[in-house]
């Protein structure tokens, strides 16, 4: 019988439930390890990316719950979870790439993307070419025939919110596609509907949702999924299986968080563009968006996440982060509280100003994880705190 095909609003809540599990909430394996019957299934079991009951570095059931639910969101065959955001994109990068290998990959950036990209990849021989991810083309013409082996991209970007085309990324053949769909979870966009091989995720934001817990997870083909499976055992960056029973809670919420989400970020948006103190508003539900055509057509939802950048820089801007009463200053987003953040001193620290500038960054941007709260309360709590801000300047 041909399993039913819903719609992902309620595939959050159906999936994931597999083994014929009655339980509703999601079941915590708290064991590191599981006995083995005998020595031949010991062996059986230490080659298999699909077997849960054998050590919990290569497999887990609860981890293999969240896994599956991953998975079917995504419209993948399977799906691998990580201890990390950067746990997942270290796992592809290093376990598809060898010294002599070639990497395209965009200059709008997640730092923390950025500096794996720069510093480590080299000291392995990996190549890497950066192209401008909004250059209609830009991708597909970096690729080497024969030695580019990943083009990697990120949309939408952190903390610029530009887009990637992908349809675009999906048509490109040769090397694997991959994008860190962080800013996109799944209900907002499906990047393999698009052709794009593998989607990933720092699951620790939107998807887990609660700020507890600290996941990363990829998705695409099972071949792909059971090459990268074979490597993460030896990365060892697997995830915990009390993050995983968190991260499969949280995803039972995901539609509805997603929902309250954007309609506050798109009303706080659209305001902070009428304030005199504010330029460049980022965010894809805006006309002013200069992508918002290409957001309409690949995204459900416009997301949780804005930008904008404050006339008078670092002290203006550290004055409002520090004046929000609501929302909390915070690195991490997607989860019930809203958060504000200071790109230059915290997400991407690590760049030279010549880099914060290539991606769009000023002392003065500030980064908006638009949370639960009422959307009124939180209009206020940014126009009192814009008025600290430039009172004091």
């Amino acid at each position: 019988m041909t399993a039913p095909t819903y719609r992902p609003d309620t595939t959050v809540i159906t999936s994931g439930r597999t083994g014929g599990e009655t339980a509703l909430a999601p079941t915590l394996y708290a064991s590191t390890t599981f006995a083995t019957p005998t020595v031949d299934e010991g062996r059986r079991m230490a080659t298999d990316p699909n077997e849960n009951h054998f050590y919990t570095r290569y497999g887990n059931p609860t981890i293999a719950a969240f896994e599956d639910a991953m998975a079917e969101l995504k419209g993948a065959e399977s799906a691998r979870a990580f201890s990390s955001g950067m746990g997942a994109i270290s796992a592809v990068v290093m376990g598809l790439c060898s010294a002599g290998d070639h990497i395209v990959t965009q200059k709008q950036l997640y730092a923390g993307t950025q500096l794996l990209f720069q510093t480590v990849c080299p000291r392995f021989g990996i190549d890497v070419t950066f192209v401008d991810a909004t250059e209609p083309g830009a991708f597909a013409a970096a690729v080497v025939p024969g030695k580019t082996m990943i083009v990697f991209a990120e949309s939408p970007v952190n903390p610029r919110l530009d887009l990637v085309d992908l349809d675009e990324l999906g048509a490109i053949k040769g090397p694997v596609t991959v994008i860190d769909s962080t800013f996109g979870p799944p209900l907002i966009q499906r990047p393999l509907d698009h052709g794009v091989q593998l989607s990933l995720h720092s699951a620790t934001k939107s998807i887990a949702g609660h700020n507890d817990a600290t996941l990363g997870v990829v998705s695409g083909s099972a071949e792909l999924l059971r090459w990268l499976w074979g490597y993460a055992v030896l990365q060892g960056a697997n995830a915990a299986p009390f993050d995983a029973m968190n991260g499969l809670r949280g995803l039972r919420t995901l539609s509805v968080r997603l929902e309250r989400q954007s309609d506050s970020a798109l009303r706080i948006a659209d305001a902070l563009e009428q304030h005199a103190a504010v330029h460049g508003v980022r965010y894809p539900g805006l006309l002013s968006h200069p992508q918002h055509h290409l957001a309409t057509r690949q995204m459900s939802m416009f997301g949780g996440l804005l930008t904008f950048d404050l006339i008078g820089g670092l002290e203006v801007g550290r004055r409002f982060v520090e004046s929000t009463k609501i929302a909390r200053l915070a690195t991490s987003l997607g989860g019930p509280e809203t958060l504000v953040t200071h790109p230059a001193s915290t997400t991407h620290v690590g760049l030279t100003l010549d880099e914060l500038d290539a991606s769009g960054i000023t002392e003065g941007t500030i980064r908006v994880s638009v949370g639960l709260e009422h959307c009124d309360d939180l209009l206020a709590d940014v126009h009192q705190a814009l008025e600290v801000a430039i009172g004091g300047a």
